[in-house]
């Protein structure tokens, strides 16, 4: 696909995909030793690599920098392997401790390059429709990084949905066209409260989606999370090399608070920006949500491999 606008983004963008899944919400296909990020749930390639692929322009998007846990390392290699991509990265966590120290870990490494690099904070288990509109929103979020703001991406609401956490648009940024303020973020609502949000209108699903760079969010994780950008850095000062694999430290990573990008940073940094995106997003969540995006049959069922219904 050709990524248009290109003059308007002078440097790459550092694709950072967190792929630590534990496989619970779509058991039995997913489990712990193969989570749903690695099957082929919505189209002919898995979610990692529909991941991957949609920041795969070259002109527009450095190599992705991948964190996983360990015991994926040769599933996450051989699925990038498949599509012809390569990592800039694999790294290993030890255990798991959440999104926060995960990101942390990947601006240490970017920024030992360049701190003002923009790193595009993306899970690997997310389904989009429609690449072009996604591209779109990462230019206009991009302008945005670049004014030193951490950027979300707002997922324009279809239906009154309880099951996410919303975000409250505020004004509009002064340098940064399509950006807005982030005014607060809500916690999932009840059905109630949620049908209110859609009539007002102002309120976005929280992706889970983020760009910013690696200055700015060493900045405000240092303000807000000391403990967790200590972490980060003395994993990386202590990290090995295994087969190409960057493998941290156990003791110093696992001395990070385990948090959410959302509670460590998001919620508290004056910051905040947020980019509305209506891109046809859907988190996989739940096997209502492969009903949800698949295709139907005359009955309205979902259909996948040699089936009698």
């Amino acid at each position: 696909a050709v990524f248009t606008g290109m003059s308007r983004m002078p440097a790459k963008i550092h694709p950072v995909i967190l792929s630590g899944g534990s496989g619970t919400r779509l058991w039995p296909r997913s489990r712990t030793a193969f989570p749903k990020q690695f099957l082929r749930l919505v189209s002919e390639n898995t979610l990692l690599q529909d991941t991957a692929l949609r920041v795969a322009e070259a002109a527009a998007f450095a190599p992705p920098l991948v964190i996983c846990n360990e015991e994926h390392r040769f599933i996450i290699a051989e699925q990038l392997r498949e599509i012809d991509l390569e990592a800039s990265h694999i790294v290993l966590e030890p255990a798991a401790r959440n999104t926060a120290p995960a990101v942390a870990v990947a601006a240490e490494i970017l920024a030992a390059k360049d701190p003002e690099t923009i790193m595009l904070i993306l899970a690997a288990d997310h389904a989009i429709e429609d690449t072009a509109a996604f591209r779109s929103a990462i230019m206009t979020a991009a302008d945005g990084a670049r004014t030193g703001a951490l950027v979300t991406f707002g997922i324009e609401p279809s239906r009154p949905e309880t099951g996410y956490g919303y975000i409250r648009r505020g004004a509009k940024l002064s340098d940064s066209e399509g950006c807005f303020a982030v005014k607060s973020f809500v916690e999932k609502p009840d059905r109630e409260t949620a049908e209110k949000y859609l009539s007002a209108g102002g309120y976005y699903w929280n992706s889970g989606m983020f760009m910013f760079t690696a200055k700015a969010f060493h900045e405000e994780c240092e303000r807000f999370e000391p403990e967790i950008r200590q972490a980060a850095a003395a994993s990386i000062a202590k990290t090995t090399s295994d087969l190409g694999f960057l493998r941290l430290d156990p003791d110093a990573f696992g001395a990070s608070p385990s948090k959410s990008i959302d509670y460590a940073v998001m919620e508290h940094t004056e910051k905040a920006a947020v980019v509305p995106a209506d891109i046809g997003w859907n988190d996989v969540g739940s096997w209502a949500s492969i009903w949800e995006i698949g295709s139907k049959d005359g009955q309205g069922n979902v259909l996948d491999g040699n089936v009698v219904a």
